[in-house]
């Protein structure tokens, strides 16, 4: 399956803004959508690919950071950009606390605000192939069976065979044969592979590195 096309989504009620900046990146065969105000953002379906959000600090109505907080409380994973016209420190700040990209004030110079997108844009991509590598990992999981996976958590505590075969009740080299398919299962080629898809899952507790 393709990779959906990358989509930059612009916010500003300054409609000049809107237009030059739709300009600069379909110039670049960038796909953008152009909103003048929140709430027409929120009205559209958020696209299928790595996105990132250019957005106006002050709008009509609702803010660019109110809208940043919504994003966060809706766990919304999706990379801001803040522009403005107005800026000052203590807004820039709360909006980099925030998890913002960058905060650019206008006017700004093309190359800036196109460094900021491919960021926002590569962190996009990045979380999402996580996401499926994850999804992708949890459906192999589930193919286990409850022993397997028992033995997996086992496993990935620290636990040697005769220990688990001890705890469970069952001889040892079953223990091992459970933990040979499940290993199978979960496309590990080592213990310690299988121990860190086990902490991936959440399955067990990270361990602390070592200083």
């Amino acid at each position: 399956m393709p990779e959906a096309n990358s989509t930059v989504l612009v916010i500003d009620d300054d409609a000049d803004v809107r237009a030059s900046v739709g300009r600069l990146l379909r110039s670049l065969d960038m796909d953008v959508q152009l909103f003048a105000s929140i709430a027409d953002f929120l009205k559209a379906d958020p696209p299928d690919g790595p996105t990132c959000l250019v957005l106006d600090v002050r709008l009509p109505g609702q803010s660019g950071l109110d809208l940043q907080r919504e994003i966060a409380q809706a766990k919304r994973e999706i990379p801001i950009i803040f522009i403005t016209g107005h800026g000052d420190i203590p807004m820039s700040v709360q909006a980099m606390k925030g998890g913002a990209i960058e905060f650019l004030t206008k006017p700004f110079r093309d190359q800036d605000l196109l460094d900021a997108i491919q960021l926002g844009l590569s962190r996009d991509r990045a979380r999402r192939e996580n996401e499926e590598d994850l999804a992708d990992l949890r459906a192999r999981f589930a193919s286990l069976s409850p022993r397997e996976r028992e033995i997996v958590v086992q496993v990935a505590r620290g636990r040697l065979s005769k220990q688990i075969a001890y705890d469970i009740g069952i001889a040892e080299a079953t223990v091992k044969v459970h933990r040979s398919r499940a290993m199978q299962k979960m496309k590990a080629g080592s213990l310690p592979e299988l121990g860190q898809m086990a902490v991936k899952l959440k399955l067990v507790p990270e361990r602390p590195q070592r200083a």
